[in-house]
C-alpha cells in the first residue's frame, strides 16, 4: 500500500502541480519553488537566468577553486567526471535539462501524440529539448548511461544545438557521428561514449525537470562548468559567489607566486590569514595588473574574513 501511495503522490506532484505540462515540463511554479534561492531574472518558464556576464567570467576560473567554494558551503555532490569529449573546448552555460527513460510502447505513443497535437512537436523526442534552447544554454540530458542505441545526438542534431545555443552538450548517454562533429569549430560534447548506432528504445520523460547526472542532481538553470577535468554543476544562486571567489583565488595565487619568488613574503604568510602589510602589498600589486580587475580594501577584508580555501 505504501508503494501505491508513493506512486500516486508522484503522479499528483508532476501532473497536478500548477498548470498542465508541456512536453513533459513541470510547471513554472514548481521550477520557482525548486530554485527558490535564486533572486534574479528568470526565463518565461521560471528557469533561472544567470546573467551573460557571469557566463563569460566563468570561462576564466579554475574548476578546482569553484568546487572548493561549493564544498565549503555544503554542496558536496556537484562534480561529475569520467567523460569522453569531442575536443578540449569548455562547455559553459545555463542548463536545460532532459530526462530519458527506456521506452514502453503505450507511454511513448501517448507522449508523441500529445506532443504533436498540442505543442506541434516534430521528430523523435530527443529533438524536443533542442527546440527550447536559446543562446547560452547547455542541453544536459540523462540518458541513463545507455551507449548502444543511446545516441541522443548525431551531426544533424549537433548542428541544430550549436546554432540555437552557441554551446555544447552534456549527455549521460552517447553520441554518434564523431568525425563530422569534430569539424564543428567551437562545439564540444561531454558524453559517456561514442557509438555508431541510432537512437532506439528511449523516450523523453522530463524536460526542464530535476535530473540525475552521475552523482549530481541538476536543476534547470544551473550554471554548467565543463572543462577537461570534468563537469561542475553550480546552483544558479551560487554562481556569483563561486565565480567572484574563484577569481580572487587566481589573483591571490599569482600575487603569492611573485611575493614568494621575490622573497618579500614567506609561503606560510601567503597561505594564512593576511596581515595589514600583505593586504596593502596585494592592493598595490593589483593596481599594476589592471587585467586582473579591481578590488577595494573593504572587498578584500570581506573576502579574507570568510576564507576557507
Amino acid at each position: 500500500m505504501k508503494g501505491c501511495a508513493a506512486i500516486f503522490l508522484s503522479i499528483v506532484f508532476i501532473f497536478c502541480n500548477g498548470h498542465s505540462l508541456h512536453a513533459q515540463t513541470i510547471s513554472k511554479e514548481e521550477i520557482i519553488f525548486l530554485t527558490a534561492e535564486w533572486k534574479g531574472e528568470r526565463f518565461a518558464d521560471g528557469r533561472p537566468k544567470v546573467p551573460d556576464d557571469l557566463l563569460e567570467r566563468a570561462r576564466y576560473i579554475n574548476i578546482d577553486d569553484a568546487w572548493t567554494v561549493l564544498k565549503n558551503e555544503g554542496y558536496l555532490n556537484q562534480f561529475e567526471g569520467n567523460w569522453k569529449t569531442v575536443n578540449n573546448e569548455p562547455v559553459i552555460g545555463r542548463a536545460v535539462t532532459a530526462m530519458f527513460m527506456p521506452s514502453r510502447p503505450d507511454v511513448e505513443k501517448n507522449i508523441k501524440a500529445r506532443g504533436v497535437a498540442r505543442d506541434g512537436r516534430k521528430g523523435n523526442t530527443n529533438a524536443w529539448p533542442i527546440e527550447t534552447l536559446v543562446k547560452g544554454d547547455v542541453y544536459v540530458a540523462d540518458g541513463f548511461g545507455k551507449i548502444g542505441g543511446g545516441t541522443l545526438m548525431g551531426s544533424t542534431l549537433a548542428t541544430s544545438i550549436f546554432s540555437k545555443s552557441g554551446n555544447g552538450v552534456v549527455f549521460n548517454g552517447a553520441s554518434r557521428d564523431l568525425g563530422e562533429i569534430q569539424e564543428m569549430k567551437g562545439f564540444n560534447a561531454f558524453v559517456r561514449d561514442f557509438h555508431p548506432s541510432f537512437l532506439e528504445e528511449m523516450v523523453l520523460m522530463g524536460l526542464n525537470t530535476p535530473i540525475r547526472i552521475g552523482n549530481v542532481m541538476v536543476l534547470p538553470g544551473d550554471l554548467v562548468l565543463g572543462v577537461r577535468e570534468g563537469i561542475l554543476f553550480i546552483p544558479a544562486h551560487m554562481a556569483e559567489q563561486v565565480i567572484s571567489t574563484a577569481e580572487f583565488v587566481i589573483r591571490k595565487d599569482k600575487f603569492g607566486f611573485e611575493m614568494v619568488k621575490s622573497g618579500k613574503f614567506a609561503t606560510g604568510q601567503i597561505d594564512s590569514q593576511w596581515t595589514d602589510e600583505i593586504k596593502t602589498a596585494f592592493l598595490e600589486w593589483l593596481a599594476i595588473h589592471p587585467e586582473l580587475g579591481k578590488m577595494t580594501r573593504p572587498e578584500l577584508d570581506k573576502m579574507m574574513s570568510k576564507r576557507t580555501w
